[in-house]
């Protein structure tokens, strides 16, 4: 399934090429639009994430679309010995390391510029995989899920943090009021790249969520797939793992 959905629809540039750009562009104030578009409560769901992998007692992690580090910065309260944070972007991955060297964790958290549909890993390799707000970035989610199962080891836990969309009301209307109407103007204030906060919030909107995005996860090979929705539906934690 490729996800059509992408940042400047003018471009001659992939959806690939176009969000690794458009992640450069605004990497210095994503930490801060990620804190004040969410309210905050992204660190709660984070924390969740946190407690799900923690439970698989994983010696390794790989963090898929690891952006400035936060999810791999947080896996460090696991035992896991090592943590690898993959992205597409160099800019977010710059922010991403000073965090790392002033936290003292670069003998713990390694991060690696690529791509989650060639993850530069061998199969069977990890114990745990997250990805934080990064799956309705991949260009093709299929084949990116399909390169997350094959890293995953047997047993592995795989845990994805993604927007979703409330379904009941009032929270459904005042979720695509704030969405269509708020966030546009929130990216203004952080950054002069408008399109960038555009895109997020429509790639949120067009992106299957819940049951849907379970059905893809079991079709690529996943077991034990589970949804949880998140602050009346706004966020879904779901959570797989490899026969």
């Amino acid at each position: 399934m490729a996800n059509k959905i992408t940042p400047y629809k003018n471009s001659s540039l992939g959806k690939k090429e176009q969000v690794a750009q458009m992640f450069d562009t605004i990497s210095g104030n994503y930490d801060n639009l990620n804190r004040v578009i969410s309210f905050g409560i992204d660190i709660k769901w984070r924390k969740k994430v946190l407690k799900i992998v923690s439970d698989s007692q994983p010696a390794n992690i790989l963090d898929i679309a690891t952006g400035t580090g936060d999810l791999a910065i947080l896996m460090t309260e696991t035992k896991a010995e090592k943590i690898i944070g993959l992205d597409i972007s160099a800019g977010m991955l710059e922010v991403g390391q000073k965090k790392i060297e002033d936290k003292k964790l670069t003998n713990r958290i390694n991060l690696v510029l690529g791509d989650s549909e060639k993850i530069p890993f061998e199969d069977n390799y990890f114990d745990a995989i997250t990805v934080s707000f990064g799956v309705r970035n991949f260009e093709n989610l299929e084949k990116g899920f399909s390169e997350i199962l094959r890293v995953l080891k047997p047993n592995g836990v795989f845990v994805i943090l993604e927007t979703s969309v409330p379904d009941k009301t009032p929270y459904k209307q005042g979720y695509r009021f704030y969405s269509k109407n708020i966030l546009p103007i929130i990216g203004k204030l952080f950054s002069k790249d408008n399109s960038a906060y555009g895109y997020l919030s429509e790639s949120a909107a067009a992106f299957p969520y819940g049951e849907a995005l379970n059905n893809i996860l079991r079709k690529i090979g996943f077991i034990d797939v589970v949804a949880m929705p998140q602050t009346f539906g706004v966020a879904t934690i779901y959570s797989a793992s490899k026969k």
